[in-house]
């Protein structure tokens, strides 16, 4: 007979699992000596093996029981089973493995490859760091909240860049930057941002706004958003409202 220390180092497991197996009716409770401890034989090591071999094996051990008593067509089905939920785990832990090899840096977090690749594109044409930050930031947002509309706002977006007053408009940003209190500065770039308005109404390019302008909540908090990162956004949301258009995240022109 054996006690449970060489039961558990007989089948490679801890006393502690031996006394675990035993308060959850997995392992039997053997018969005591008269001393008052536990006494084991074979039969109970083979039973210990078979479980420590299915919990290894990831069963949960709220079914090594049903396996253990289960006749071989019952115990091969069941298995079956088990292993095509391990199948699905693994998968779902490529998946992971997969989304966490891919964020790399911070932009990577939480947006689509598509502005990942835009947000490329702005620091190529020279967009200063902290633009490129709240742009990725409120594109985060966008993406929660329109995230099949994505990919067309990117194209129209990334195809933008190939304009030069877009790339000017950039520059004037990263001046703004350096300079934020120059007003002069600020009306040439609000000038800019109108007639790149008054160019993109004049060819659809403002179509894709009516899917979000029914949702003025999130505008709102677009805009609040703008205001907060970039401190000098009120200031030309003020001078481009002088030329005519409202709003920031979604701008329309005024009706005279």
């Amino acid at each position: 007979m054996l006690t449970i220390g060489r039961l558990a180092s007989y089948a490679g497991v801890t006393i502690r699992a031996v006394r675990h197996y035993h308060q959850i009716g997995l392992l039997p409770e053997p018969e005591r000596d008269a001393s008052g401890y536990r006494t084991y034989d074979a039969a109970a090591v083979v039973r210990l093996i078979r479980i420590r071999t299915l919990a290894e094996a990831g069963v949960p051990l709220a079914r090594v029981r049903e396996l253990l008593d289960a006749d071989p067509e019952t115990f091969a089905a069941a298995t079956a089973e088990i292993d095509r939920q391990l199948r699905t785990q693994i998968r779902a832990l490529q998946e992971h493995r997969r989304r966490i090899a891919l964020l790399g840096s911070g932009d990577s977090l939480a947006i689509p490859k598509e502005v990942i690749d835009y947000l490329e594109r702005l620091r190529a044409i020279g967009a200063p760091a902290a633009a490129v930050e709240g742009e990725r930031d409120a594109w985060i947002l966008m993406a929660a909240r329109w995230p099949e509309a994505i990919p067309a706002f990117m194209a129209d977006k990334v195809a933008s860049l190939d304009n030069p007053k877009v790339v000017r408009l950039y520059q004037l940003i990263a001046r703004i930057a350096e300079s934020p209190e120059d007003d002069e500065l600020l009306r040439e770039t609000a000038d800019l941002i109108c007639d790149l308005n008054e160019a993109a109404a004049a060819h659809g390019g403002l179509d894709q706004q009516d899917a979000m302008t029914p949702d003025a909540a999130f505008i709102g908090l677009m805009d609040g958003f703008a205001d907060a990162v970039h401190p000098v956004v009120g200031r030309l949301r003020e001078l481009v409202a002088e030329r005519g258009w409202t709003g920031w995240t979604v701008m329309e022109k005024r009706e005279p």
